[in-house]
């Protein structure tokens, strides 16, 4: 077996000038809004993994798991030109948003209400959760500028993103229990 970054799986040299394809087949620069979004969207399921591995409270990791496997199907999308994103096979509903709007109120009947701003570090897994959070809420403006320029079409995806970063402060709560700071 050749070691040769020729023979590489994973290192092409094809983005070497500063273009990728997207996964519907089209070249952009990869400074383009879709590479933009697709990479926010990929530090935010790296940083959801660590919380995953970080977290105590027994509830979390198959949450977290469940958001990373969600952010799959709107790293589809994004990955897809507009005029093709009729061959994916599954896209954000309305489903998708409202099961993590119920995910998110039950969490939030099962925490006290912080009674003024919280400081993030808690614990060390809570500050993981909160920054996914701020990810979560650059990916949502990096989105809401695609949908500004008719890059994305999909207003369930906008609503889930809205939700998504709500929903990981509340998660961020939940795993500090009692231990957490308020300004």
């Amino acid at each position: 077996m050749s070691n040769s970054i020729n023979d590489s799986l994973i290192t092409t040299k094809r983005g070497d000038a500063g273009r990728t394809r997207l996964f519907s087949g089209e070249e952009v620069s990869k400074a383009s809004s879709r590479p933009e979004a697709y990479g926010d969207l990929d530090e935010l399921v790296s940083v959801l993994g660590l919380a995953k591995v970080k977290v105590g409270h027994p509830a979390l990791p198959g949450r977290l798991e469940q958001l990373q496997r969600e952010l799959f199907i709107v790293g589809t999308e994004l990955a897809m030109s507009t005029e093709k994103r009729e061959k994916l096979s599954e896209r954000i509903g309305a489903d998708h948003a409202e099961r993590l709007t119920d995910a998110a109120r039950e969490v939030e009947g099962s925490i006290p209400s912080p009674t003024g701003f919280v400081l993030p570090g808690g614990t060390e897994a809570a500050a993981v959760l909160d920054i996914a959070r701020t990810v979560s809420r650059r990916l949502e403006r990096r989105v809401v500028d695609m949908a500004d320029k008719g890059l994305v079409d999909n207003p369930h995806m906008l609503a889930w993103l809205n939700r998504l970063s709500d929903y990981l402060w509340l998660l961020a709560r939940l795993e500090e229990g009692e231990q957490t700071i308020q300004k």
